[in-house]
């Protein structure tokens, strides 16, 4: 570019900036100048090399976008700096942190609410997708203006879109008509939802676009004409009631005819409710409904009302806030004509949306009920000389509040349960990612597997193929998608230890003279106080059961009264509500709060648990801990009255338990040393290492490794283990 060719752009950005500032639909106070004065600034230095398909300068998108959100929706100042920024963390060397430390806080939630927003893998074949989309941004963000602009954002983009290849613009037009025109609705933006959705028409119809807005055309003269005819017959009645209005005629969108044309089948002449006739009074608030009315009575003195299609939003305002009173009537020439009936104040909320509805607000707002998409409409701050409104921090998007919105690494976006884990989300994505999860990050930094999600993170799944699941992943999950698939697994492990253990207890038993049949099995199951066979091999294979336990049981296998008292015992004193496919589950143990302490504790006298009920703890005055079934009588009374002094408790197998502790390990410094005593602690089954740390000095090492063992029988199998091992001086448990 010539440097006088530079400078005339440059003269033209000045230009655009100063009609921003002119044409806000807020009053701008200096300091509100200032804030959007170092926002231009910062976005014409941040794209000062970058240009759009049309060649002109990038900048004029940002301003542009701006100038959409201060005066056609009508925002504050923070919004205005928002949107002139809105590209910046995406395009630029500029991040999150500079508009932090330069704007503050709210500017740099809304930009990265547009930036998380434009990294959205969007694809327009799966009309999920982009459902998901469309809740996503309803609760990506506490603040609403992180969807306004991104409107804006779409209009301004659909406004200068000719550049584009024709796919580009076919498949962003189907897009806007998708997602950007009903949220633009659902805030009330109703003159952009009519511009987005004929735009988008534009696109993907532009045959059909062309040929009604040329018939439009034609016919504005007939239009104009017979608004003047239906004015002329109620003018002097509104005239003697002393009335300050004014009469206009609003043509249907074309999006609108068309539609109307194929829902009814019907070409365009035979589309007789073309347009719209507004009556727009002058009014204080005082008066405002009785002088719709007024206006009510005069039209249908003159004109023939449709019962059928009488809306009242006056007495009933929409979600949205729009106010009008609606009727239709058979004007001259016996055609039907839709009648708009609206104050001035109404008017400006129709065409302004919330920014014109707080403009109007005093007093406490109250709760509009779920409905309303926006929680709660905190009152409207405005001050003497009219600054009208600051659009406050606390909206919060409450629609969709059982539903969080997660991004996977490649942008899609998945909808999981509120509380949902990253486990949660691995299992979401596929049963096998799910089964072999590692580890999780969240927004790129490394999380635990119960963190919970929040709508807008970034969820990235670790694998490994010698990861399974654990005992402690069903804390760590809440779907039932994924607790389903954890029990599953754990039932398979369950069985293969079993198979295992069956064939370690046959030879045990044959060592004492005994042979593994059914009534043995079913002896020593009443012996160790089980339930099942499983649960017998299963203990016999992790050790549980260990060589001395065998041998008791064979001294006392000849006694069969003492067998059948045990099993009578065993049969009296298990409770029948446990769930029988838990079948590892001994019942045993109580733990109390969520690190699972072990604390003494009185079982209460009212209502008496045994192992495997459900209970609580409650700290009493003088008699330490009791714990009383969920369903006691006195539970609803404690937990209301002493809710402080409640905590969680539950029955837990103590076979099942897992315990930590330390070994030192000395020897010779050899290569690979270090991998080889990872893969035999990793070989040995319910094992895994929390901690791990090596050194050497003058060819000796000395290792400390922290383990995690349900047994002391499965701790000394492992250290005979490590001993094999050449160059292994000492293993000893520390």
């Amino acid at each position: 570019m010539t440097e006088a060719a530079i400078e005339k752009e440059n003269k033209e950005i000045a230009k655009e900036y100063k009609k921003l500032l002119r044409i806000s639909y807020q009053t701008l106070t200096p300091k509100d100048k200032k804030l959007i004065r170092s926002a231009f600034d910062v976005a014409v230095d941040a794209h000062k090399d970058q240009r759009r398909k049309s060649g002109e300068a990038y900048i004029f998108h940002p301003i542009a976008v701006a100038k959409i959100v201060a005066s056609e929706i009508g925002l504050d100042a923070i919004s205005i700096a928002s949107a002139l920024l809105h590209d910046v963390v995406e395009d630029t060397p500029y991040t999150l942190n500079d508009i932090e430390r330069m704007f503050g806080e709210t500017v740099a939630r809304i930009v990265d609410g547009l930036t998380k927003i434009s990294h959205l893998k969007k694809d327009k074949n799966i009309s999920q997708q982009a459902e998901n989309f469309r809740k996503m941004l309803l609760t990506l963000h506490d603040d609403v203006r992180v969807i306004i602009i991104k409107i804006a954002d779409r209009y301004h983009n659909m406004l200068t879109m000719d550049a584009m290849p024709e796919h580009k613009q076919v498949k962003i037009a189907s897009e806007t008509l998708y997602i950007y025109a009903p949220l633009a609705h659902r805030i009330g933006l109703y003159n952009i939802k009519t511009e987005l959705e004929d735009l988008s028409l534009k696109y993907t119809e532009p045959e059909v676009y062309y040929d009604i807005q040329g018939k439009i055309q034609d016919t504005e003269e007939e239009k104009q004409a017979y608004i003047n005819s239906f004015t002329k017959v109620i003018e002097n009645s509104l005239d003697e009631e002393g009335l300050n209005y004014y009469i206009k005629g609003r043509m249907k969108s074309i999006f609108s005819i068309r539609r109307k044309m194929v829902k009814k089948n019907i070409a365009f002449d035979e589309v007789y409710d073309k347009f719209a006739i507004r009556i727009i009074y002058k009014s204080d608030r005082k008066n405002e409904k009785f002088i719709a009315w007024k206006i009510y009575s005069i039209v249908t003195d003159h004109f023939t009302p449709n019962p059928v299609r009488l809306r009242d939003w006056i007495t009933s305002p929409k979600s949205t806030g729009y106010e009008a009173l609606h009727i239709t009537v058979m004007g001259p020439e016996g055609k039907w004509v839709e009648v708009q009936i609206r104050s001035e104040r109404m008017h400006e909320i129709a065409e302004k949306g919330y920014a014109a509805h707080f403009k109007y607000k005093h007093g406490e707002q109250n709760e509009q009920g779920i409905e309303q998409w926006l929680n709660r409409l905190q009152e409207a701050l405005e001050n003497s000389n009219g600054n009208a409104v600051d659009f406050v921090e606390e909206f919060k998007l409450n629609l969709y509040s059982k539903e969080i919105f997660v991004f996977t690494p490649q942008g899609e976006l998945k909808s999981l349960p509120k509380g949902a884990t990253p486990l949660d989300f691995a299992f979401h994505i596929h049963t096998e990612v799910g089964m072999r999860t590692r580890g999780a990050k969240v927004n790129g930094k490394l999380v635990p597997l119960n963190s919970r999600l929040q709508s807008g993170d970034q969820v990235e799944i670790m694998t490994s193929d010698s990861a399974k699941p654990n005992q402690n992943w069903l804390d760590y999950a809440n779907t039932a998608r994924a607790r389903a698939k954890i029990k599953s697994s754990l039932r398979e492990e369950k069985k293969e230890i079993a198979e295992e253990g069956k064939e370690m207890l046959r030879r045990k038993l044959k060592s004492q003279k005994i042979n593994l049949n059914e009534d043995v099995v079913n002896k020593m199951v009443n012996y160790f106080k089980l339930k099942t066979s499983l649960d017998l091999f299963f203990r016999v294979g992790n050790g549980a059961i260990d060589n001395q336990k065998i041998k008791d049981f064979a001294s006392s296998y000849n006694n069969a009264f003492l067998n059948f008292f045990k099993s009578k015992i065993r049969r009296k004193n298990v409770p029948d509500d446990i769930d029988r496919e838990e079948i590892t589950h001994n019942y045993d143990m109580l733990v109390f709060g969520q690190e699972e302490d072990k604390l003494s504790y009185k079982l209460a006298k009212c209502c008496n648990p045994i192992p495997g009920d459900n209970v609580f703890g409650f700290l009493s005055v003088s008699d330490g801990i009791k714990v009383h079934k969920k369903d006691c009588p006195n539970a609803i009374q404690l937990q209301s009255n002493y809710a402080y002094r409640i905590m969680s408790a539950k029955w837990i197998d103590s076979t099942q338990e897992e315990f930590t502790v330390d070994i030192r390990i000395t020897g010779i410094d050899n290569l690979g040393l270090v991998n080889e005593i990872t893969n035999i602690i990793s070989d040995n089954m319910h094992v895994n290492m929390r901690n791990l740390n090596f050194s050497a000095e003058g060819g000796t090492f000395t290792g400390k490794i922290t383990l995690v063992v349900k047994n002391n029988n499965i701790l000394k199998k492992l250290i005979n283990n490590l001993k094999q091992i050449g160059g292994i001086d000492k293993v000893i448990r520390v």
